[in-house]
């Protein structure tokens, strides 16, 4: 008679199946290293894309790379800033023998050269400041008077206190009279002229962080939807941005309309463009946004250092990206009232249509939105 017991294969399935055999893994792949056999370097490779480490180990070297692309980019544009060419007024004759004094060793102090452009006389000088077409005004008086020299405050905090030291010490040096005087001076409560850039900054970084919050919390929006939210903490924040720094600090007397209005289209055109490169390549969308607006943007919008400060290449694609556009509209509306120009203007709404049309077009690549036909196909 033969025995019928249960065998331990049977009587303990969970020390592993028919055979000998480990469990599978819950989706069916049996482990690595099922018969004893070591994973090789294709099942490691093939598990870690699988896992969150390959995007955890991506962004460590991203974020160090992008810490140093940060640091270096503030640096090389602020850290020692040189001017190469500065547009200044002349009235009076700029080749006697002061005004050639003067003129040549001014370029000598500065290591660069004084454009100089003539004008009849000292109201039109003025009136070319306040287009912002000249940084300072040199008036040569005749039979050995010495010079007068205007500088601007308000067109370039940094421009015009380099412009007046130099001046000074030029003037002892050639025996030149000179008097120095600012005729375009910064508001009191903002004497270093870095209030704009702070609260333009704040409008670039925090349009393009709510673009982000509304993907992470209101990811169901539709398109449209998600485009007047965008429009909507736009206008909010502009507001609360010109209230905060006029109103509650002080630190400014705003134009308050047109400084809420230009701060309101620059966190909307920030937040598209983020909405924008979320569309073409989703989840890594934050890289470009930052390098355009941050590590391009900023220290080239000519905010903390004027552009005849900065390298010549940075100053020119400045005023091309929307921080430079968004501080030249709002410098010109604060200290330059009734002078205020198109273009940086027509740079926000271009940049603002372009991002609004790439992600409206391509709107169904885009992570978010809902399905607006679930309801009836549930039913």
């Amino acid at each position: 008679m033969h025995d019928h017991r249960p065998t331990e294969e049977t009587e303990h399935p969970e020390r592993g199946g028919r055979g000998g055999e480990e469990p599978a893994h819950e989706d069916g792949h049996p482990p690595h290293g099922a018969h004893g056999r070591p994973p090789t370097r294709a099942d490691t490779w093939a598990m870690f894309k699988r896992s969150p480490f390959l995007p955890a180990t991506v962004l460590v070297f991203i974020l160090a790379l992008a810490a140093a692309l940060f640091a270096g980019s503030y640096t090389y544009t602020m850290a020692n800033p040189t001017p190469r060419h500065i547009p200044t007024a002349v009235v009076g004759p700029a080749d006697s023998p002061a005004g050639e004094a003067f003129t040549g060793g001014m370029e000598k102090a500065l290591n660069s050269s004084l454009t100089l452009r003539p004008y009849r006389n000292r109201a039109q000088a003025l009136e070319a400041v306040n287009e912002q077409r000249v940084f300072a005004i040199l008036t040569v008086r005749p039979h050995g008077g010495g010079v007068g020299f205007d500088v601007a405050g308000a067109s370039g905090s940094s421009v015009a206190q380099l412009l007046a030291q130099s001046a000074l010490t030029v003037g002892k040096a050639t025996g030149v009279p000179v008097r120095v005087a600012d005729v375009k001076p910064l508001q009191k409560g903002d004497p270093r002229g870095l209030a704009l850039f702070y609260i333009s900054l704040a409008a670039v970084i925090i349009g393009f962080v709510g673009a982000i919050q509304l993907s992470v919390h209101a990811r169901p929006l539709n398109p449209a939807e998600r485009i007047a939210f965008t429009a909507l903490y736009a206008l909010l924040g502009g507001f609360a941005i010109a209230a905060t720094v006029d109103w509650l600090l002080g630190a400014l007397d705003l134009p308050f309309v047109e400084s809420w209005l230009i701060l309101a289209l620059t966190m909307f055109t920030s937040g598209m463009v983020f909405s924008m490169f979320n569309t073409l390549i989703g989840r890594w969308a934050m890289l470009p946004t930052w390098g355009l607006m941050v590590l391009l943007g900023n220290p080239s919008s000519g905010g903390a250092v004027s552009w005849p400060l900065l390298p010549s290449v940075l100053g020119h694609i400045g005023q091309w990206l929307p921080p430079g556009a968004s501080i030249n509209a709002q410098h010109t509306a604060v200290y330059f009232g009734g002078h205020q120009h198109l273009f940086p203007f027509a740079v926000l709404a271009g940049w603002a249509l372009l991002s609004s049309a790439v992600f409206w077009f391509w709107r169904h690549r885009h992570p978010g939105g809902r399905d607006r036909g679930g309801a009836h196909a549930a039913l």
